[in-house]
Order: structure tokens, then sequence, then C-alpha cells
């Protein structure tokens, strides 16, 4: 294991938070793109063969860039997964959270999901190669543009790689009580659309029928489903309705996300929300499913991994529990591809998807030795 005195927090820091500057709000694609043209030139720096591949659907783009092992294979080894889009909306950083210091927190947009682990891995990989050290397998990184939305144009890409590799790193940030994470529970998302009647809002409001209303009183329905005992959630987060003011709503469509720990509770999740379409009032209700994240369970090879990360944490110092996660990510799929899969190596802090994001900068280094770690001695 790398000594402490390799590892410079302020270095890594300065690092994070010039990619944080660079915003990139998942369907701002220029934004998306300048991140992944930071990512590249770093990864050529490095000296890794890198590989852009074009985004898809009006996403961006996706890098990937790989370092062989001392016998030249460059797959077969440790895939390590970032994406570089946030949920921050564009003047955010000039704004409701500009970069910022207070004591041990950074503030900033994305700075924790997750651009500070995406910085934090090839920190490690930049530690190994000034220390002379090289990793027991090869090693590639690979960094996604839509992870935020679901990852609708990516996941054939991480599928496809993770496949050919025998571990994967993913660098979401750790959770706030300290565990990483190995298992994800599903993430299944839908749209609710209310289809009703127009009519003059002031002169014939009698003869219309609103879908807006309608969609308020579904919204009710559908949050009031959620339990919690059980771990299954249902979570309206966009709605969008209306033509002009002066007339009764003809169409309204909510977006709505559903957590559930298991393949049979995601069934009943999905069971549910089919049987809110019909007609009520005369408005007719759609419910369409769309994007999904598999469950990925905690299966044998990754928690031989665990175990093995575990194994540097103790000779670290570093606390090292592990847990499920309701939040969704890449990891989903590679885990429930049966590739062993660690989760949430990333750095430490809180308020992520808030206007209180931040990491705690106590966190970069020894997170960032155990990454090295994982990367130098895994075989």
């Amino acid at each position: 294991m790398l000594k402490e005195d390799k590892f410079d927090a302020e270095e890594i820091l300065e690092r994070i938070t010039k990619w944080v500057r660079t915003e990139s709000p998942t369907h701002f694609t220029a934004g998306v793109n300048a991140m992944m043209d930071l990512a590249e030139s770093e990864l050529k720096e490095m000296g890794a063969a890198t590989e852009r591949l074009p985004g898809l659907d009006g996403f961006g783009d996706v890098v990937t860039g790989r370092f062989a092992d001392d016998k030249g294979r460059n797959s077969g080894g440790i895939l390590v997964l970032s994406h570089l889009d946030t949920v921050h909306e564009l003047g955010s950083v000039d704004g409701v959270l500009e970069v910022r210091r207070d004591g041990d927190k950074v503030y900033g947009p994305g700075i924790l999901d997750m651009k500070g682990g995406g910085q934090l891995g090839l920190c490690a990989m930049r530690a190994l190669q000034k220390a002379d050290v090289s990793p027991k397998l090869p090693v590639t990184f690979m960094f996604t543009p839509d992870e935020e939305v679901g990852t609708p144009s990516a996941r054939e890409r991480i599928e496809t790689e993770a496949k050919a590799h025998k571990y994967v790193l993913v660098l979401e940030s750790l959770r706030p009580w300290g565990d990483v994470v190995v298992g994800r529970h599903a993430i299944q998302r839908f749209f609710v659309r209310t289809h009703g009647s127009p009519s003059h809002a002031g002169f014939t409001k009698a003869q219309g029928r609103s879908a807006i209303t309608k969609m308020a009183e579904l919204i009710g329905r559908i949050e009031a489903m959620t339990d919690y005992e059980r771990g299954t959630t249902y979570s309206v987060g966009t709605v969008h309705g209306g033509t002009f003011v002066n007339v009764v709503a003809i169409t309204c469509e909510a977006e709505v996300l559903c957590v559930a720990p298991s393949d049979e509770l995601l069934d009943e999740v999905c069971a549910r929300m089919a049987g809110l379409e019909g007609e009520e009032d005369g408005v007719r209700i759609e419910v369409e499913r769309t994007l999904n994240r598999p469950v990925a369970p905690p299966h044998e090879k990754t928690m031989q991994l665990y175990e093995t990360a575990k194994g540097f944490a103790d000779e670290l110092g570093i606390t090292f529990g592990h847990c499920l996660s309701g939040g969704g990510s890449d990891g989903n799929f590679t885990g429930a591809l049966g590739i062993a899969t660690l989760d949430g190596l990333g750095v430490a802090g809180a308020g992520a998807h808030t206007f209180e994001e931040h990491l705690l900068v106590s966190s970069l280094v020894p997170r960032c030795r155990l990454l090295a770690g994982l990367l130098e001695h895994l075989d």
C-alpha cells in the first residue's frame, strides 16, 4: 500500500474543483462533452489508450481510457465507472451552489455526485504511476454522460465493457454514514398522463374536464403507495400540463420514480402503477413504464471483493461497513450481470442533489489511498 505522503489533499481538491466549475447538467450536451474533453485529456497525459464513442440520442459522449498490465493485456481486469453529468441547472456554480470552502467542507454542483469520485480514481492511478507501481491487472476507466436520467444511452456500452472485466469499481459517493454499497435496489420510472377535455376556464368551466385537477388527485394517491417498512417508494418528480391559463387543461404529464428492493416487490410496484390506468370523471389516465435499473443483489463475487477491500481498509485504519442502497447507479447494471461490483467508493460528504452538496476534504487522502490499494493489488 502506498504511504500517506504519496498523496496531497490540496492537489486532489484542486483537480476536483476544476471539474466542478465545468458545469454539466445531463441535457446540456456541450457541458457534458466539455467534461469528457477534460477526462480524455487527463487520461492521455497519463498514458492511457483512449477511446471516445459519440453520444447517442442527443446525450454526451462516452470516454474510456485503458491502462495495460505488464503483460500487455488491456481487458479482463478492473473497470472503474464514473459519470460526469449532474442534476444541477446551468448557472448553479455562479449562484446557489458556488464553489466555496467552509472548513472541511467544499461545496459545488456535482462535487459529491460524482465529479469528486471520478477525479479521485484518476488521482489514485497517478499516485501509483508516480511511485512506479504497476497494477496486477489491466485497468480501464469509463466516463459516462447520462447516469442522472437513468443511463438511457450508455447502458449497453457499460454492460458490454463490464463483461470484459473481472471487477467493477463504481466511484459514486460514500454513503453519509460511512458504508460502501454492495447491492442496489431496482429503480423504475413511469410517465403518467391524463387526458381531459377543454372548455373556457371563465365562461364554460363546468363543461370541461381538467387533466391537471385529476393529476393533482393522482399525485396524492401515488405518493401514498410508499411503504418505507418494505422499502418501496413512489415519488412524483416532474409535472407538466395545460396550454393557456384560460383553458381547462386538456393534458398533463407526470414522471414518477419508484424504488423496490427485490424483483417481487418491483413486480408489485409495476402492477400498482398499471392499475391506475382507465377513465375517471371523464378524464383518461395513461401509464407508461419506461427506464429501469435492475436489482443488483449482494452476490458472492461482490461480497468476496468487499472482504478484500475491507482488508485494505483495515490496514489503513478506515472503517469499512457495507449496505444495500435505494439510490440507483450504473453499478445496478454490472451487479445484475453477476460481476463483482463494489459501489460507493468515492469521496465522503453529504447533500447530493441539493444546494448544500459538499465533500469532506479530510476524506480525500484516505479514500484515494484505498482506491490505489485496490487498483494495485486486485488480481
